[in-house]
């Protein structure tokens, strides 16, 4: 049987499942396994997971593909401009995410702030001696300011979550003379990126890694940031430079960095086990069950549409 459709993961939900009863030609087998390379050559679709990366050299050996799905937002891990060229759609998955990782970047700032692993970590270790007036201080949110990078519907989720808390909030201008952003409970201004960094108590990455935001942040940037601010990434690795900020760690000119996604994922730079007050997590982002869920219903409702839709082109044409 020839394969229409290749997946490389089941997905939460039954939804993969109900694709396969439209579309019985469907196969899930794992990413590069020898099934899958051999179902290139007859696939019209393909679905892969954001640490599944497709090169062009991939798709030249699928002449039929006409769409990809990708079980993620970001679709850094596809080569944009060849499926451009080719005509080729991706179908991926917006807005469901959005509060799931909001809260996420929330829960790694209150957990940095408030020194949750170091609490854990003295409770679990039988050396909790009780209650005393210096013990694990952290750093209060209200009145802070925060910085975000990113205006887009997560990037203003999480500037909804942190007003709440009583920071005051901007957003970086990436373009230039863009109007405020209004986030839903109140209107942020945007600033340039050398204004915001120095007033960031709190910086929160939300933006897309893209040739315009990878390495955006050296270590120069980084510098920028007040003595003891925290840094807080649920975007992409590769947008601030993971050694200088660990640097800066140590130095204690940060005050803690939470990090849910790593350049190189899921290889870690070593360096990051070791360094003080951080949060690390494995890109935890999406995961709830009725977020995955709907990630997996977006998807593949995506990829139904779109095969029917080359379909019914196909027969007009005809």
């Amino acid at each position: 049987m020839s394969i229409r459709i290749l997946a490389t993961s089941s997905l939460v939900g039954p939804y993969i499942e109900h694709l396969g009863l439209r579309f019985p030609e469907l196969c899930v087998t794992p990413f590069r396994s020898p099934e899958w390379t051999a179902g290139l050559a007859s696939a019209e679709a393909l679905v892969v997971l954001l640490s599944e990366p497709l090169t062009e050299e991939d798709l030249e050996r699928c002449p039929n593909l006409k769409v990809i799905g990708t079980y993620s937002v970001g679709i850094n891990h596809l080569p944009v401009a060849y499926c451009r060229q080719r005509g080729i759609r991706i179908v991926n998955t917006p807005g469901v995410l959005t509060d799931a990782t909001a809260d996420l970047a929330l829960t790694l700032l209150l957990s940095l702030t408030r020194r949750v692993s170091e609490g854990e970590a003295l409770v679990r270790s039988g050396q909790w001696k009780g209650w005393a007036t210096d013990l694990l201080l952290g750093t209060g949110l209200s009145g802070k300011t925060c910085g975000i990078l990113g205006s887009g519907p997560i990037g203003r989720a999480f500037a909804r979550r942190a007003w709440a808390i009583g920071m005051t909030v901007f957003f970086w201008d990436r373009e230039g003379n863009q109007p405020p952003v209004d986030f839903g409970v109140e209107i942020a201004e945007r600033l340039p990126l050398d204004e915001l960094l120095p007033q960031s108590d709190v910086l929160s990455l939300h933006c897309p890694l893209t040739d315009t935001t990878r390495g955006l942040l050296g270590r120069e940037r980084l510098a920028l940031l007040p003595r003891g601010a925290f840094l807080i990434n649920t975007a992409r690795g590769g947008i601030f430079d993971e050694q200088a900020a660990m640097d800066l760690l140590d130095e204690g000119r940060l005050g803690g960095i939470g990090l849910d996604v790593f350049d190189n994922e899921p290889t870690l730079n070593p360096g990051w086990l070791a360094a003080p007050r951080t949060v690390l997590l494995p890109h935890l982002g999406s995961a709830t069950v009725e977020t995955r869920e709907a990630m997996s219903r977006l998807l593949c409702l995506g990829i139904e549409e779109s095969l029917r839709t080359v379909g019914r082109a196909a027969s007009r044409e005809a």
